[in-house]
């Protein structure tokens, strides 16, 4: 993402740095584009907010938009898609531990090394202003350090850190790629099982580059041709947004459309595009916050005469699904929105035609969009949530009637997280059968599963979220 024009060359945009606040004594006032990153990061440190979802709101209190508004987007999250590799040339310029810095002093640092090393700004742009930004939010003593460090961090390139601050990829290839693609190790680790050593990087790769916002025209409710945008290679239903904001997209602002990425538009259509015997009237999502699947499923149960039941455990993700999928033509296709949990839903045993099961997981496969999230998760997470994954489909089995199926899906490669839990199943129900999947979406490529007869997309594969899938039918 190169630096808004009037940007380029150092020159300074209104109301940047070296003006000073009101009264002429204050510190400088720093460029808001940069101030409104700075801001996205400590919300994500300090409240453990998602970048994507406290974005407008920072956008909309620093008064930006247009490219003012993309720069401080990328700016926040390139420099949390590679704080790994920033800190660890940080590291390597600083004489103390990076603990040891103050937190909003390295929240500036590493949005001027992603200026520096990953974005077309000149260095001495990159610089001076986060200077000034340090400057303004702490003061003269920390900006003159931010200035030394940033001056050492601009002496190379990021191939030439890479080279120096990364353990030899020949003798430890996980943890090269690691540093060199700003991802944990354990999560290399986790990955590398997946998907293998050989498009290792290619996927590492994929989930540092910028997601396209991919919109969802909902069936009965909007056509594809009303969407502005790039028809999506696989979703029949999805749009590539070419620019501009989708909320001002009428069929977006209306709530006959939406934002959904598409592998997630791909998962509901497999849940309708698989066959049932006996009647098909009543579809259920059982893990179904923030909403976006559901309002899909919904939009295409009403199509067949069926309705959409959505379960989400806790009550202001059950308002979120509700918001979904009502729009300003009512919520064609939904039963009803219930906040109850989903390994205890208060449903008949075998009263449903159709579950999916998208459920909790640690959000690997998601990592263009919640570029934070491989910050948070632990190791430790993994256990607890597949507890919780085995659970959930215990429960949609137990839920659904025989000859209906239920869709597992999960926005994660782990193996744990996907063919270990469909196999751990399966193992305890003598009335569950794993069906091939493959047929569910014929018109994508290269999606074979870990488990034969499952499914998994790919970013780097097919530019969509890493989603896993499982069909089971009840005997």
């Amino acid at each position: 993402m190169a630096e808004p024009a009037r940007r380029r060359g150092g020159n300074r945009p209104r109301n940047a740095a070296r003006t000073t606040a009101p009264g002429g004594r204050g510190r400088p006032v720093a460029d808001p584009a940069r101030a409104a990153a700075l801001d996205v990061l400590k919300a994500v440190r300090v409240n453990d907010a998602y970048a994507n979802l406290v974005l407008p709101a920072v956008l909309r209190e620093h008064a930006l938009a247009g490219r003012d508004a993309a720069f401080a987007t990328e700016l926040a999250s390139g420099t949390l898609r590679r704080q790994g590799t920033y800190d660890a040339v940080l590291a390597a310029c600083i004489d103390r531990s990076l603990a040891k810095v103050e937190a909003k002093v390295l929240d500036a640092l590493r949005l001027g090394t992603h200026q520096l090393l990953g974005m077309r700004v000149p260095a001495h742009a990159a610089i001076s202003t986060t200077v000034d930004l340090v400057r303004s939010r702490v003061g003269a003593g920390a900006a003159g350090f931010a200035n030394a460090v940033l001056r050492r961090v601009s002496e190379h390139d990021l191939d030439a850190w890479v080279a120096q601050v990364a353990p030899d990829a020949g003798t430890d290839p996980v943890g090269h790629a690691a540093i060199a693609h700003s991802h944990p190790r354990w999560v290399v680790e986790q990955l590398r099982q997946a998907v293998g050593p050989e498009e290792l990087d290619a996927l590492l790769a994929a989930d540092n580059a910028a997601p396209r916002v991919t919109l969802v025209a909902r069936p009965g409710r909007a056509t594809r041709e009303e969407l502005p945008g790039t028809p999506t290679p696989y979703s029949p239903y999805g749009v590539v947004l070419d620019g501009g904001d989708p909320g001002a997209v009428p069929a977006v602002a209306e709530g006959r459309a939406g934002v959904q990425d598409e592998g997630s538009q791909l998962v509901a259509e497999a849940l309708a595009a698989a066959p049932v015997d006996g009647p098909d009237r009543l579809w259920l999502d059982l893990c179904a916050g923030p909403g976006g699947k559901a309002a899909l499923l919904a939009a295409l149960a009403a199509q067949r005469g069926a309705r959409l039941l959505a379960i989400e455990r806790q009550p202001h993700r059950a308002r979120l699904v509700r918001r979904a999928v009502t729009g300003s033509d009512g919520a064609p296709g939904l039963l009803g929105v219930l906040a109850a949990d989903g390994t205890a839903a208060p449903l008949p045993p075998g009263s449903v035609d159709r579950v999916l099961v998208d459920a909790p997981c640690t959000g690997l496969g998601a990592l263009r969009r919640r570029p934070e999230a491989r910050w948070r998760r632990r190791p430790d997470d993994l256990l607890e949530l597949v507890l919780l994954q085995r659970a959930l489909v215990t429960s949609a089995l137990d839920l659904v009637r025989p000859g209906g199926v239920v869709l597992y899906a999960t926005c994660s490669p782990v193996t744990a997280e996907t063919s270990g839990v469909v196999t751990s199943v399966l193992e305890q129900r003598r009335d569950a059968v794993l069906e091939d999947a493959a047929g569910l979406l014929p018109q994508v490529p290269d999606a074979a599963g870990p488990t034969p007869g499952t499914l998994q997309l790919w970013p780097h594969r097919h530019g969509t979220d890493a989603m896993f899938m499982a069909l089971l039918r009840k005997r």
